[in-house]
């Protein structure tokens, strides 16, 4: 069968599976002293600051107490330990990744840096190392509005060391750092000059009483091929909206799996679930699995809006005489699921269509699949529009 489905070689994550994981070393003094005409810079664990865009709890000691099947395995990895054999081993090691999550804090610092250590350390053909495993950071501005800084470019070290910006004002400001999206952390520290406050960010930003965006989905949803780690829907969704958005994108996988619903479902406080698996599913697992996996974030949730993504239809399926009818076919599929759940319950049910997702020149993927950043702008402003309609209370 021509299920060359390469189908969409949204599964260009699983040869990594070959990859061995990088040695974890220790972490390093706790001053780092710089160049003679630089002031010492003093790193402290971001585990005492605000961990945004996650969607399920994490231990916050190493107590054995403290661990339990309901935690994830550390507050950069995205799943809860219960999972881990319920998946496959591709989703699992995915979980690992720390795509979306955010760390918040403040300082008066003039200069701004950071280190951590990879828990992968390897690179992809089509993406570029700032985003597989770069880190960005952001400053809030006087508009109440997250302004780029500058990324942290990743060397062939499994420790990376950036300092993101000097020189500045030393003044109180509230700044945001992005983790990888194809890489993970063991730990991560923020660097500030030797004598500055470092502290809990004094601004809700983004706001913790308005709840938390849920995204399901595949590679695409993961962050492949954005550039760097602030350019993807979900972060782009969390500045714009100032609310959290947790990332559970899946390279490779999103294939509508009844457990990874369930524990959707048990996250606190979600507003609104964003449903984008048909890439990676074949036109027999729309067929058959959407109705299932929609009704268990329904059941749990029936006031939660849920917004159900079709499947983008790829430039080169205008040429491709199978993608041609193929693509079209899985969202068809996905479609009836669709109206058969809005006819037995109208309400809180919303679709977003293929039309213009990547941009209306089609020039918005790296690889006739992925995006890249101007993919990932056209598919973060037309899924925006839709929760700025539905989501009109959470967002005042």
């Amino acid at each position: 069968m021509k299920c060359r489905l390469q189908i969409l070689s949204l599964t260009f994550l699983l040869s990594l599976n070959l990859l061995a994981a990088a040695q974890t070393p220790a972490k390093p003094q706790a001053v780092y002293v710089g160049t003679t005409d630089k002031p010492s810079l003093r790193y402290e664990d971001a585990l005492q600051f605000r961990i945004i865009n996650r969607g399920f709890p994490y231990a916050k000691t190493n107590e054995a107490e403290n661990q339990s099947a309901q935690y994830t395995e550390s507050a950069y990895t995205r799943l809860p330990v219960y999972l881990k054999d319920s998946v496959r081993e591709n989703l699992w090691w995915l979980a690992g990744c720390s795509t979306g999550i955010g760390i918040r804090f403040a300082t008066d610092s003039r200069t701004i840096a950071a280190r951590y250590n990879l828990k992968r350390n390897f690179y992809m053909a089509h993406m570029a190392m700032t985003g597989i495993k770069g880190t960005d950071l952001y400053r809030l501005g006087e508009d109440n509005k997250w302004h780029y800084v500058n990324t942290c470019r990743p060397t062939k070290d499994s420790v990376q060391h950036k300092v993101y910006v000097e020189n500045m004002d030393g003044m109180m400001h509230e700044y945001l750092i992005y983790l990888p999206l194809y890489d993970g952390n063991n730990w991560f520290e923020i660097g500030v000059d030797s004598t500055a406050r470092l502290e809990q960010p004094h601004v809700d930003n983004p706001r913790r009483n308005k709840g938390k965006i849920v995204c399901y989905g595949t590679s695409v949803m993961q962050g492949g091929c954005a550039t760097r780690t602030g350019m993807t829907q979900t972060t782009m969704l969390q500045r714009d909206l100032n609310i959290e958005v947790v990332n559970l994108g899946f390279s490779g996988e999103g294939k509508m799996d009844y457990c990874i619903a369930r524990a959707m479902a048990s996250i606190p406080d979600v507003v609104c679930y964003v449903i984008d698996p048909v890439p990676n599913c074949t036109k027999d697992m729309c067929d058959t699995l959407t109705y299932g996996f929609i009704r268990i974030l329904r059941d749990a949730h029936p006031d939660v809006p849920i917004i159900m993504v079709e499947g983008l239809t790829y430039p080169y399926a205008k040429y491709d005489s199978y993608f041609r009818d193929y693509l079209p076919a899985k969202n068809a599929a996905f479609r009836r699921n669709y109206e058969q759940l809005k006819k037995e319950n109208h309400k809180n049910l919303y679709y977003m269509t293929t039309d213009g997702m990547t941009g209306l020149d089609e020039e918005g993927t790296v690889d006739g699949i992925h995006l890249t950043d101007i993919g990932f702008r056209a598919y973060t402003d037309k899924l925006e529009k839709i929760l700025r309609k539905v989501m009109k209370k959470q967002l005042k």
